[in-house]
C-alpha cells in the first residue's frame, strides 16, 4: 500500500516535469483517472482487511479478553461517527488558527501545509499512536500511523480531486512539488526499513524524529516559489 501510495505521487509529477507544456493540458484528466484508480484500491483494501482477510489484522492478545460491555454495532458506528466529525471540526478550528499564527511568524504556506497543518490535523492519530507505543504495542502503534498517512495517500487525496470536479473553481491534481515527491519517497523507503525486521528500540525512534526534523528544516528554508508548480 505504502509503494501505490508513493507512485502516485512519483507519477503525476514526473508526467509534469517530463511531459512539457503540452502535458499540463492533460494533467487535470490524468490526476482524475489516478484518483478513481485510487480510490478503488482503497475500497479493495477494506474488503481485504475487513472480511477476506481480516484474520492478519488481529491482535497478538487473548481474542477472549475484553473490558466492560461489547457495544452493538449501531451503536458503536453512531458513537464513531460522532467522535469523527468532532475531531475534524475541532481540527479545522485548530488549523485555521495555526495557519495565521504561523503566516504572521513568516512561515511559507509550503511549510504550513505540510509540516504545521499536518502535525495539528492528525493530533488524534499522533497521540493515539504514542499512547500505544508506551504501552509497547508497537503492531498497532505502527498501523495507526502507517494506516493514517496510506489513508490520506489513498483515500483523502483522491477523493478531494474527485470532488473538486463539482465545487472547486478548478479542478484538483494531484502534481506535487519534487521537494514534496522527495520527503514521501523518503519516508515510504524509512517506513519499510523500520518495519521489516519487526523489532524496535527507542533509538530508532531518535532516529525517525531526527528524520522528521531534517525535512522540516529543509521545508522551513525552501522558498515561497519552490513549493508551487503552477
Amino acid at each position: 500500500m505504502l509503494i501505490l501510495a508513493v507512485i502516485a505521487l512519483v507519477v503525476p509529477a514526473g508526467f509534469h516535469y517530463m511531459g512539457g507544456a503540452e502535458a499540463v493540458k492533460s494533467e487535470a484528466g490524468l490526476s482524475l483517472e489516478i484518483a478513481i484508480v485510487l480510490l478503488v484500491c482503497y475500497a479493495l483494501s477494506l474488503l481485504f482487511s475487513l472480511r477476506t482477510h481480516h484474520h492478519l489484522f488481529k491482535g497478538s492478545g487473548d481474542p477472549e479478553a475484553h473490558h466492560g460491555t461489547v457495544w452493538p454495532v449501531g451503536r458503536a458506528l453512531a458513537v464513531l461517527a460522532g467522535a469523527t466529525a468532532l475531531i475534524a471540526w475541532m481540527s479545522e478550528i485548530l488549523v485555521g488558527a495555526v495557519e495565521q499564527t504561523a503566516h504572521s511568524l513568516g512561515m511559507t504556506s509550503v511549510f504550513v501545509g505540510v509540516i504545521v497543518v499536518a502535525i495539528i490535523g492528525n493530533a488524534a492519530e499522533h497521540s493515539t499512536a504514542i499512547l500505544m507505543a508506551r504501552e509497547n504495542r508497537m503492531d498497532l502503534s505502527l498501523g495507526i500511523a502507517i494506516g493514517s498517512s496510506i489513508q490520506i495517500a489513498l483515500f483523502v487525496a483522491p477523493l478531494l480531486v474527485v470532488v473538486s470536479y463539482f465545487m472547486a473553481p478548478r479542478p484538483m491534481d494531484l502534481v506535487f512539488t519534487p521537494a514534496e515527491v522527495m520527503a514521501s519517497v523518503l519516508a515510504v523507503a524509512i517506513s519499510a526499513q523500520i518495519a521489516s525486521d519487526g523489532e524496535s528500540n527507542w533509538f530508532e525512534g531518535v532516529q525517525l524524529l531526527a528524520v522528521y526534523v531534517i525535512l522540516g528544516i529543509a521545508f522551513y528554508f525552501l522558498p515561497e516559489m519552490a513549493g508551487a508548480h503552477k
